[in-house]
């Protein structure tokens, strides 16, 4: 996307500090790319120096109010528009803010899965609530798995970095055997969605939970000084990429499909855009290339920017008789009977079925399998939801059931997403999954 330069050559005048190499921005190599393309900061943690560096203008900018704490319960619209939203505070309460463009940015959905490198709040929060508001989602079933995931007791699934493997790193089987060669000829750079089921195919072959990667043969200075992230969340459990293989495994990492957007970022619903995860905007197809959700964020952010600001004046609210549902069920009174399961017990139970039925590999009988599980978890909606634990899990459960359904439906292995049929790889082109909640909505009273 020739819009991609103008929005780093922004983010550098924003104060946002990649690394240099003799004056001049470093670059590194990731999986499935043919050359080093790829900015980084402070070695292995550019994602945090552009948060951070955003954010001090955000905190500095007169315009800008931040709502800390507070959670989405849903979009409110009227008359096809979205006019706001209704958000619940940190004590309890609720508020309609009106707002003239509301904009989800709310991430992906990790959280379905239980092994992810998602944060906590990756609950599938802007999806949900999108699709109960009536818009259009799309390829949901496009869920991509990053290959190499920190794999060791005690230690939390934290992200090994493609650039590791762009470095140089090898993966190695439990026997201590290099494998890739025998999968892509590009090896341990080879696309994300192949070294992931190749790393399944060998821990299956050897009865293992994990591969390792090996970096070893690099110098300890180099790695040290370009992943000093990973390099310290490893010693703090006791292995030294320096020297020791790590294990590693495949978890969730991000979710391809989302709100369907245009080319300015907006939904089907008027004046509701989405950018970043959240969104589906096509420019990543069926199987995100390496680093390329930056992009896309700080080229769509702009792009809304200007929509937003050729919009008309948001008209005068139609009153009517009934509240908006959103509204009406949480001013309720919560009714949780004691014989319901928590809360965590029903999310990590969600967790589990979409790792075993829904992950990496599907076919057509474990889907329908999770589908009748999911199909009986609805009842879960009959209750008035109030607490944020309660909301997500709501939230999780939509999105849980529109990926399954999009999976079902999608007959074909298409990029990240391979379907056993008949003991056959299906392997084709197809349609694109749409889902709306015209069709099919998932939040009762």
């Amino acid at each position: 996307m020739n819009e991609g330069p103008d929005g780093v050559k922004e983010l550098i005048r924003l104060g946002t500090l990649f690394d240099l190499e003799n004056g001049e921005l470093a670059l590194t190599q990731e999986g499935a790319h043919s050359h080093r393309r790829i900015l980084h900061a402070n070695g292995d943690a550019t994602g945090y120096e552009i948060v951070r560096a955003l954010a001090v203008e955000v905190n500095e900018h007169p315009g800008i109010e931040v709502w800390d704490e507070h959670f989405v319960i849903d979009l409110i619209t009227d008359r096809g528009e979205c006019i706001g939203a209704l958000v619940q505070k940190d004590d309890g309460s609720q508020v309609f803010v009106k707002a003239q463009a509301t904009v989800l940015c709310s991430g992906g959905a990790g959280q379905l899965y239980r092994y992810t490198t998602n944060p906590d709040v990756a609950t599938a929060d802007g999806v949900a609530m999108a699709y109960r508001a009536g818009a259009i989602v799309r390829d949901m079933e496009f869920i991509q798995f990053h290959p190499t995931s920190l794999c060791y007791p005690g230690a939390p699934r934290f992200l090994v970095s493609e650039a590791v493997r762009g470095e140089g790193a090898y993966l190695r089987n439990v026997k201590g055997e290099r494998f890739m060669d025998r999968y892509h000829a590009q090896l341990e750079l080879a696309p994300r969605d192949i070294v992931a089921r190749a790393i399944v195919s060998e821990m299956e072959s050897t009865n293992s939970t994990f591969v390792y990667l090996d970096i070893t043969h690099e110098q300890p200075e180099m790695i040290k000084h370009r992943f000093p992230t990973i390099y310290e969340t490893c010693m703090r459990y006791g292995l030294d990429m320096t020297t020791d293989w790590i294990p590693v495994a495949p978890a969730a990492h991000y979710m391809m499909g989302g709100v369907k957007t245009d080319l300015s970022g907006e939904s089907s619903i008027s004046r509701l855009f989405a950018c970043g995860e959240v969104s589906s905007t096509g420019v990543h197809g069926a199987n995100r290339l390496a680093s390329n959700s930056l992009s896309e964020a700080i080229v769509f952010g702009r792009r809304i920017v200007d929509r937003i600001q050729s919009l008309p004046p948001l008209g005068l609210l139609q009153v009517r008789g009934a509240a908006p549902s959103s509204v009406e069920m949480n001013n309720k009174i919560n009714k949780i009977t004691e014989e319901q399961k928590p809360v965590s017990e029903r999310r990590l139970r969600l967790q589990k079925m979409m790792v075993r039925q829904v992950g990496l590999r599907r076919n057509g009988e474990d889907l329908q399998k999770a589908m009748d599980k999911l199909q009986q978890e609805l009842q879960f909606f009959d209750q008035t939801l109030t607490h944020k634990e309660e909301l997500e899990y709501a939230n999780l459960l939509t999105c849980a059931w529109l990926v399954t359904s999009g999976a079902l439906h999608r007959e074909e292995s298409r990029g990240l997403t391979i379907v056993r049929i008949s003991r056959r790889v299906m392997i084709s082109c197809g349609r694109s999954i749409v889902c709306s909640s015209e069709n099919k909505r998932l939040w009762r009273n």
